[in-house]
């Protein structure tokens, strides 16, 4: 599997794209280091549907960047003996979380989970208020939770990561057993100090020289780490990691890697230091992308960027997934879909096993595209075979082998489910590049307008009660949640009116939030009437014939803020605009006739308001005036004006 790297800086954010293809990375790389040869960025990888295809996804921000790996002199804010975990003010707005398995001091031993009796001590008799502790951010703030903090400290580099506190030596276990057992005896004799080291996938094929090197290189880092820390007031960070683009590099090194295209200078100068530090013999595989074309629209990861929003993912063969987020898990649904088998002889257990089998795939890849942790259930279609579960799980866990963070499978349960998780480490895109929605503040669904209006029906009820005297009220509301007092199931307004013997008018817009509700004048009926309605009988203005009348097809109809007006004779005058006379005015609409022209058909003028009403239609919006209008009775004059079409 041949690997590259892309990276392009905007202003105040950088982005990071990993491309996978089949196949083995040429030896000699693609180019010289800083070139800037026109078609560089032409190279082996074309778009996705090429044959290579976006792998994962990494975008960091100006004042966002992530935390983990940073290692912070902070000072014991609170411990917390029933929790076994103290909180550590490190300087940010959020204190750390420190937890008792995560504590390690020379010559302490500590009651740690899952030990019984009296062994160590407990965490408070360890730690203090006020205790200054250098710490380091293992997992980045999320949520309502503050960082996840560990006192074992590691550096990072190219073969090794170094743990000063730490002891032996480990071997990541994505190498075959012959490749760990050889490493382990390459770097077996290297001098360690008194700490630990683990040796990264990456070292596949070094050699004790390459250890010796580096292991210098992290002990000159960690020498520089102690004076910082000896030095500075807590709390304040003493050791920040590096960029994104250089921690995405260092993390993928292996024989699969390809090169690296970047779109700017600076992170190109940033990524050919590290190299010539950790692998010279690497450099020529970093390069400047030149072209005029976006980097990233030039391979398509813009548009796989967008996809990662979508709740739905398309499979190949018309089946698909429906991935949603809780605060405790990720589920993901699989569906048939649209496909139903290859062939007269297809089988209903081969179709579902297809499709499972593609949804293996795709899920792994989508866990790594949106950078999905915690707990994940994946609901697979049910396979009565035992033969095919297997096969589909042996799949998903195939594919896991690619993934790069820890993941645990467990096998698929009785009733088809199958439980993972991965480990949870920082924002993933999508929760870099959305919000929680300010409307239902994430829970995914809005109060109904209904729902509103019951409860508009009983704060007028309220409202009579506690100012009695007025005889009319003009109320604030959303236009949707007035259209339903009017206009919905038994003319509630009416009922209402006639019930406290008060009348009631509404103005408002459609910005206004949905459950917006406020009393902005109170007096007599005629008061309020000059104020909510926006015409009056015998005015002239200029209005839109913005579609045909629903019962009339001599009529047509104009709206104003949503406010209804029944033009006679204007339905083949769609889309123009025409001077018209206001004949009848009511709550929720208004008829009018055309100056100058003869009505053709028979207007509602002449019958009764509830007849006008009904002619409207059930879909006629209230009336809506306010601060957005001139106001009152200065818009009341006799001559004609003009009035603005209404967008939809």
């Amino acid at each position: 599997m041949r690997k590259q790297v892309l990276v392009t800086v905007d202003r105040g954010e950088t982005r990071v794209g990993i491309l996978e293809a089949e196949g083995e990375p040429s030896a000699s790389g693609s180019g010289r280091a800083g070139s800037t040869g026109r078609g560089r960025g032409r190279g082996r990888y074309g778009k996705p549907g090429d044959g290579a295809r976006v792998a994962e996804l990494y975008i960091e921000r100006r004042g966002h960047r992530s935390l983990v790996g940073n290692i912070y002199k902070g000072k014991i804010d609170n411990v917390l003996a029933g929790l076994e975990a103290a909180f550590v003010d490190i300087g940010l707005d959020k204190n750390g979380f420190l937890h008792v398995d995560d504590i390690v001091m020379p010559g302490v031993e500590l009651q740690r989970r899952g030990r019984t009796g009296g062994k160590g001590q407990r965490i408070s008799e360890v730690l203090k208020p006020g205790q200054e502790v250098v710490v380091q951010v293992v997992k980045d703030p999320l949520k309502t939770k503050g960082a996840r903090l560990s006192m074992q400290l590691s550096i990072a580099g190219r073969y090794l990561v170094y743990a000063p506190q730490g002891e032996g030596l480990g071997v990541s276990r994505r190498l075959d057993d012959k490749e760990r057992d050889r490493l382990r005896k390459e770097a077996g004799k290297v001098d360690l100090r008194a700490g630990g080291a683990i040796i990264r996938t990456a070292a596949r094929g070094a050699k004790r020289a390459d250890f010796e090197r580096e292991i210098q290189y992290l002990f000159k880092l960690y020498d520089i780490l102690q004076a910082r820390v000896e030095e500075t007031v807590a709390p304040a960070m003493v050791f920040q990691e590096a960029d994104l683009s250089v921690r995405v590099v260092r993390d993928i090194f292996s024989a699969h890697f390809e090169r690296a295209i970047v779109d700017d200078e600076k992170q190109l100068r940033r990524l050919t230091s590290f190299f010539t530090r950790t692998a010279p013999e690497l450099v020529d595989r970093v390069e400047l992308y030149t072209e005029d074309e976006p980097l990233f629209e030039r391979y398509g990861i813009d548009e796989v960027i967008q996809s990662t929003l979508n709740r739905r993912v398309d499979l190949p063969s018309g089946g698909y997934l429906m991935i949603d987020y809780a605060e405790a898990m990720t589920v993901i649904d699989v569906n048939s879909g649209s496909f139903i088998g290859r062939g007269k002889g297809a089988r209903l257990e081969d179709t579902i096993t297809k499709t499972n089998l593609e949804s293996a795939e795709e899920v792994v890849r989508q866990l790594r595209l949106r950078d999905i942790g915690g707990i994940i259930v994946i609901d697979f279609i049910d396979m009565s075979r035992a033969r095919n579960r297997d096969t589909v799980l042996k799949t998903l866990r195939k594919a896991l082998d690619e993934d790069r963070t820890k993941t645990y499978v467990v096998e698929i349960s009785p009733l088809g489910l199958v439980e993972m998780t991965r480990q949870n480490v920082t924002d993933g895109v999508r929760e870099i590049l959305t919000k929680t929605c300010p409307t239902c503040d994430g829970e995914g669904v809005v109060i109904s307008e209904e729902t509103v209006a019951l409860r508009v029906e009983r704060r007028l009820r309220d409202l009579v009660g506690e100012r009695p005297q007025a005889e009319a009220y003009l109320i604030q509301i959303h236009p949707r949640v007035s259209a339903v007092l009017l206009g919905g199931p038994g003319e509630p307004l009416l009922e209402l009116e006639r019930e406290v013997g008060k009348h009631f008018h509404f103005e408002g817009g459609d910005g206004l939030p949905l459950d917006h509700f406020a009393v902005t004048l109170e007096g007599t009926r005629e008061e309020v009437e000059e104020r909510a309605l926006p015409f009056r009988e015998g005015e002239e203005v200029h209005v839109a014939i913005q579609e045909p009348h629903m019962y009339d097809d001599d009529a047509g109809v104009a709206k104003v803020d949503g406010y209804v007006i029944s033009v006679a004779g204007a339905g083949r005058l769609i889309g123009e605009k025409k001077l018209v006379r206001i004949d009848q005015v009511s709550r929720r609409a208004a008829s009018a006739s055309i100056i100058g022209e003869q009505a053709t058909g028979e207007t509602s003028a002449n019958g009764t308001e509830a007849e006008r009403l009904e002619a409207v239609g059930p879909g006629a919006q209230p009336t809506l005036s306010g601060s957005s209008r001139a106001g009152g009775s200065r818009r009341r004059r006799r001559g004609a004006r003009d009035v603005p079409e209404t967008p939809e």
